[in-house]
């Protein structure tokens, strides 16, 4: 019996100690808020990405111009967030799925972006919001539609 305990011992002491010395694999993504940028006028870049659970996307207003960004869907559960206009913001991704996100300025004008987190769990939804936001856009209008296709 004392030599399973000692086994048992051994073994959780080392679980334990590589959880601890494990490092961290979060992950600080960003994406640029700009006047002109290469798909136009008002548009982040870039306005896909994926990224994994525990990732950070940052906000940098790279060009000044009232710019924001704002959450406009999110998975269940996920926190919403809303920056002032031309200050950075860092938005810690916890929840899995598809995030689509604004400039309220600019939004008229397509400058919108999607975000996956893991599996697309929500992107149903998130193609039908897309759709209709999308309609009430004078220019751009094909911007969520083009991120959406690159979700996997």
């Amino acid at each position: 019996m004392k030599m399973f305990q000692r086994f048992h011992l051994a073994a959780a002491s080392l679980l334990v100690g590589l959880a601890l010395a494990a490092p961290s694999h979060a992950a600080e993504h960003v994406v640029h808020m700009l006047n002109t940028g290469k798909d136009g006028s008002m548009v982040f870049e870039p306005d896909f990405i994926r990224v994994a659970v525990g990732d950070t996307v940052v906000f940098k207003p790279t060009q000044k111009g009232a710019h924001n960004s704002a959450s406009l869907l999110l998975p269940a559960g996920a926190k919403s967030w809303k920056s002032a206009f031309d200050v950075e913001v860092k938005v810690k991704m916890e929840k899995e799925g598809v995030y689509l996100y604004v400039c309220e300025p600019h939004k008229v004008m397509g400058m919108v972006g999607v975000i996956q987190v893991g599996k697309p769990v929500n992107l149903a939804e998130a193609k039908a919001v897309a759709a209709r936001e999308s309609a009430t856009f004078a220019t751009g209008k094909d911007r969520f539609a083009k991120a959406l296709a690159q979700v996997k």
